[in-house]
């Protein structure tokens, strides 16, 4: 295996990765059913978002966390949900690469998930 290089890296990552969530019984349904994403829409930003991340482009141009708020709203977002997205995405990293940027995108999911964890829960109890 090697590690994530490029673009088409990415979103071979990001494909396999939303191949996986789409199936799981524990978080799938927040992207069809609760937010009904525009998968046509959503792909390129997800692209964009980890080739920011991983490369350091400044190719994704937006506010996650704003959306991820929004929707815990219509349907709370709780550390298991958190845990699961992570849960998948590291297994889809590791068996697709390894290396430097394949260990970054495992850190840097963590931190993010952490992040919107801590958020989401913060702003539920706003309401």
């Amino acid at each position: 295996m090697e590690d994530i290089e490029n673009r088409k890296d990415v979103e071979f990552l990001v494909n396999e990765f939303y191949a996986k969530v789409l199936k799981d019984k524990k978080i799938g349904y927040f992207f069809n059913e609760i937010a009904h994403i525009d998968w046509g829409k959503h792909f390129p930003i997800m692209y964009d978002f980890w080739e920011t991340i991983l490369f350091d482009t400044m190719k994704y141009k937006g506010n996650p966390m704003t959306k991820h708020i929004v929707l815990s709203k219509k349907e709370p977002m709780t550390s298991e949900h958190f845990e699961r997205w992570l849960l998948l995405w590291n297994q889809t990293v590791n068996e697709n690469f390894t290396g430097d940027r394949a260990s970054e995108a495992i850190k840097r999911a963590k931190m993010i998930a952490d992040l919107m964890k801590y958020k989401t829960a913060t702003n539920e109890n706003l309401r």
